[in-house]
């Protein structure tokens, strides 16, 4: 061995390096590269069967950099693991892979800086300036048939299982006598990263017989049911496709819930989103949903 820690090689590789030397080399610490070995990321070339040391070849600094440099980005280290195998094959995949992940943490910043600034004006005490940018309403809406599916789920989950629950409820509803009024997702308890709800997703159809033996017939594989929804008035406000992310869609909800309680009125059960647009049609200022609680 060197002063500088090289080892003569056994195969063919001149320059096998102590875990200290590459360690200095790569500017990971030895615990790091333990960790890389053991999780696969980052194996050293050779470990002595009988002190148990472990050897790096000086061609391996290049990724062991990569995988410090991927870390500094916060990257988990499953994340990690798919880039640099990646690189061994094609370097514009692992490019790909590398922009997939920051899009990610780009896209989360942004949401929990919007979360922070609605935190900020709570905690000012200026709600009132808030909400004042939601216009509330009441309507009367008849009594209905709906076919419905429910799911405990939580917020990340939330917005894929409403547009697959909707899209097989509107599939059911062409064997119900159609769809006869807009869509809407009813949330029985929270829907957080913490509170798993239920939310039930809900389609109006025409013909209650055929619901029940839509039902009666495998539909309910998806924890679906039929049941008939009580005619009711409802306040509510319209939003467009940029509110319904979070936390604007916060704000509407206790926009409408501060406007019943200045008027004395009562909730007389769960809030809703009632879809009254094409989403995927819709751009990010076209109003495509209501907020709304149901009044005594």
């Amino acid at each position: 061995m060197t002063e500088d820690g090289r080892v003569d090689g056994n195969d063919g590789d001149a320059e096998l390096l102590t875990i200290g030397a590459f360690a200095a080399r790569s500017r990971l610490s030895a615990k790091a590269l333990r960790l890389y070995d053991r999780l696969g990321l980052l194996a050293p070339a050779h470990v002595d069967e009988a002190s148990g040391y472990r050897y790096y070849r000086a061609s391996q600094t290049e990724r062991a950099r990569l995988v410090a440099l991927l870390r500094r980005l916060d990257m988990p280290l499953a994340r990690v693991a798919e880039v640099v195998a990646a690189v061994e094959v094609d370097g514009a995949e692992a490019a790909g892979r590398l922009a997939a992940y920051w899009a990610g943490v780009e896209s989360r910043v942004a949401g929990q800086r919007t979360l922070a600034e609605y935190l900020r004006v709570r905690l000012s005490g200026r709600s009132s300036d808030m909400y004042g940018k939601f216009v509330v309403e009441t309507v009367d809406v008849p009594e209905r048939v709906v076919i419905t599916e429910t799911r405990h789920t939580l917020a990340g989950e939330l917005p894929a299982w409403i547009g697959a629950s909707l899209t097989r409820l509107e599939g059911a509803a062409r064997t119900c006598g159609g769809v006869t009024a807009a869509p809407y997702v009813v949330y029985h308890a929270e829907v957080s990263m913490e509170s798993d709800g239920p939310a039930e997703s809900c389609v109006p159809v025409a013909d209650e017989r055929a619901a029940r033996a839509w039902a009666a017939a495998g539909g309910r594989s998806w924890q679906t049911a039929v049941r008939v929804e009580p005619a009711r008035r409802l306040a509510y406000t319209r939003i467009t496709k940029a509110q319904v992310a979070h936390p604007q869609i916060m704000a509407a909800f206790e926009a409408v819930e501060q406007w019943i309680a200045a008027r004395g009125l009562t909730q007389a059960g769960p809030c809703r989103e009632v879809y009254v647009a094409d989403w995927d049609a819709a751009g990010p200022q076209d109003p495509v949903c209501d907020v709304a609680f149901p009044l005594k």
